[in-house]
């Protein structure tokens, strides 16, 4: 479905019906395809709602840097068109950080969130440094880097295991366009620190945690989960939790939501 939001189009999906409200928030270069498989599970006995991001599959693009809190500020549109007031959000990398910007906005529409392959915390110097090179890269020849973003995410020896994956991954990536990919790493690269929601929020919290993710460090991550009451999910895998550990994540996803 589209809803027409400052000019652009947003697109949606709207499944299922129940007690509990399920906003299902993708990552960078992906869109809201990659929750198909978890949405025929919870769509069962729960409503789930699975929006595409600035720039990222059906969703239009919205100027030169798409931020952590405009992004959330779409997720938010489409929630008031549903007329959907609490919502457990499950947010994939970038939809994590859409995830946490919506919650410090909008505590009273949190019922939950789980931060998956995702970190509270803001770019570090870094990190910042690399989305630069990034977004030069982009520039070049962004189907390259669509190409080496994507496996590169993958633990190395789940890369064969997982080929057609990539390989469906990689084409509804290379659909992205300039300006949608550049605007979030633009948006990222200058996104808050949010850790403070992980420690004073009642709501309930889980990360999930791929011990060999490429794109986030582990102790970082546990860090910020100390003196908290996140729950912690760790896998021994990658960056893409939702494909190299699918059966354990939905099983601890559906304990997460229910419990």
């Amino acid at each position: 479905m589209i809803l027409e939001h400052k000019g652009i189009p947003i697109f949606y999906t709207d499944t299922g019906s129940g007690k509990k409200n399920i906003v299902l928030l993708h990552g960078f270069l992906e869109n809201s395809s990659m929750w198909n498989n978890l949405t025929t599970v919870l769509s069962k006995t729960n409503r789930v709602v699975c929006i595409d991001l600035l720039g990222h599959g059906k969703t239009g693009c919205l100027g030169y840097i798409h931020t952590m809190e405009l992004m959330a500020e779409v997720v938010e549109a489409v929630l008031n068109h549903l007329k959907i007031e609490t919502s457990i959000f499950i947010g994939h990398s970038m939809g994590g950080y859409v995830s946490l910007a919506f919650a410090e906005k909008n505590k009273s529409s949190v019922e939950g969130f789980c931060l998956m392959n995702s970190t509270a915390l803001a770019d570090s110097k870094e990190k910042q440094i690399n989305r630069d090179r990034a977004i030069e890269a982009v520039k070049q020849n962004h189907k390259t880097f669509i190409r080496l973003a994507i496996v590169n995410l993958f633990r190395p020896k789940n890369r064969a295991i997982h080929s057609e994956k990539i390989k469906q991954l990689t084409e509804d990536a290379l659909k992205t366009p300039l300006q949608g990919i550049i605007a979030a790493l633009e948006g990222m690269k200058v996104r808050k620190n949010r850790e403070a929601l992980l420690h004073n929020t009642t709501f309930k919290k889980m990360m999930v945690i791929g011990k060999k993710d490429p794109a986030l460090n582990y102790d970082t991550l546990i860090n910020q989960t100390k003196n908290t009451n996140v729950k912690v999910v760790e896998f021994p895998d990658g960056h893409m939790s939702f494909i190299e550990n699918e059966r354990e994540l939905f099983q601890e996803i559906v304990h997460f939501i229910e419990f």
